[in-house]
């Protein structure tokens, strides 16, 4: 019989157990008190299943597209900085893991392994994310991504500035491997120090993007953009009148600020903000197929996971992140059509049971 985990559950748990501690608690850091991190799991547990029997679910199609970019389940990996904390091949071995599942990849700026490398080490498609530290940095990183292949490039908007992870401070932590996209550009290398994963957390020496500058992002490549870290139908409006391709409704994990929202109850408005004009995506707390089904339910195109690469990647490498990936195909495929329905882009409505009380309330006056 077979040892390997059957939930992602059992690949954290195996994990803890294969890391050191302080890269273990590096991963799992949210920032202050971490409630938001929290809520990001329970505001998925507030939602339920509406489930309907007696139809024929036999055929069952779980791909989708993404900005026009087949993928074999709406499940992506996440962009997430510094995969050997985790496992020596890092985002080598991530790569390859999506690659097998047949799924979309976002890479960090903040990869330890160079963006070109990362992109020869499988086939399947890739997005880069990016971090903006000033106008010369971003123009290298951006021209870099489209030329090494990347198909759309993922701008991070909720790190205005550096967000120090209380577990990190007490355990006087520092990511100890270099940054990789920036082996031959080290003079670009402390524009990195307000990044999620870079040590020390000194702030930010540049002032962070504003929409005034989108226009002048649009200018330096042909490639879709996306933004991260969305939380509101406001910026969701605005993001759609600049002309944004995709929008990707984050908490950052609940690592960059604490007292928010989980994503999942953040994903309603700005669907509907939305109208249409470009895709929403999620990640952040995203451990079941239940939590997969729930969000594309409420008009999510696809998903993401951030942490749970790295517990693949620390229980077995490449294999790792492709095993976590096929749990979340299987449990998703099984709830499909345990609720009636037979394909992930034309889910029926009235699926998902929200109680009052759950999710966005009034805002204060």
């Amino acid at each position: 019989m077979s040892d390997a985990p059957v939930s992602l559950r059992d690949y954290e748990l195996r994990a803890k157990l294969n890391l050191p501690h302080n890269n273990w608690e590096f991963i799992e850091a949210g920032a202050m008190d971490e409630s938001t991190t929290r809520r990001n799991n329970s505001a998925f547990e507030g939602l339920s299943l509406r489930p309907r029997f007696l139809r024929e679910v036999e055929n069952r199609k779980l791909s989708t597209t993404v900005l026009g970019q087949e993928i074999s389940f709406p499940v992506m990996v996440c962009p997430a900085g510094g995969h050997k904390i985790a496992h020596p091949e890092g985002e080598l071995a991530t790569a390859r893991g999506a690659g097998m599942s047949n799924t979309l990849m976002m890479l960090s700026t903040s990869s330890h392994y160079p963006m070109e490398e990362v992109m020869a080490a499988s086939d399947g498609p890739k997005w880069f994310q990016l971090y903006h530290r000033g106008y010369e940095v971003t123009e290298m990183l951006v021209h870099r991504a489209e030329e090494a292949g990347f198909k759309a490039i993922v701008l991070t908007v909720d790190t205005p500035v550096p967000s120090p992870k209380e577990r990190d401070v007490r355990n006087h932590y520092e990511n100890p491997y270099p940054l990789g996209n920036f082996r031959a550009n080290a003079e670009h290398l402390e524009a990195m120090s307000g990044t999620d994963e870079a040590p020390n957390w000194r702030p930010a020496p540049t002032a962070p993007l504003t929409w005034k500058e989108l226009e002048w992002l649009r200018g330096l490549t042909s490639l879709p953009l996306v933004l991260k870290g969305v939380r509101t139908a406001e910026d969701t409006h605005i993001a759609v009148e600049n002309g944004v391709n995709g929008i990707l409704v984050s908490t950052h994990g609940g690592r960059q600020i604490d007292q928010t929202m989980g994503a999942i109850e953040m994903l309603p408005e700005i669907v509907q903000a939305s109208k249409g004009l470009a895709e929403v995506y999620l990640d952040s707390g995203v451990r079941r197929g239940s939590d997969v089904l729930k969000a594309l339910a409420l008009g999510a195109r696809a998903v993401g996971v951030g942490r749970p690469l790295y517990w693949g990647l620390a229980v077995n490498g490449a294999e790792g992140v492709h095993g976590m990936l096929e749990v979340l195909r299987r449990e998703l495929d099984h709830d499909l059509a345990s609720c009636g329905q037979t394909n992930v882009q034309e889910l029926e409505p009235g699926l998902i049971n929200i109680p009052n009380g759950w999710g966005a309330g009034t805002t204060a006056p």
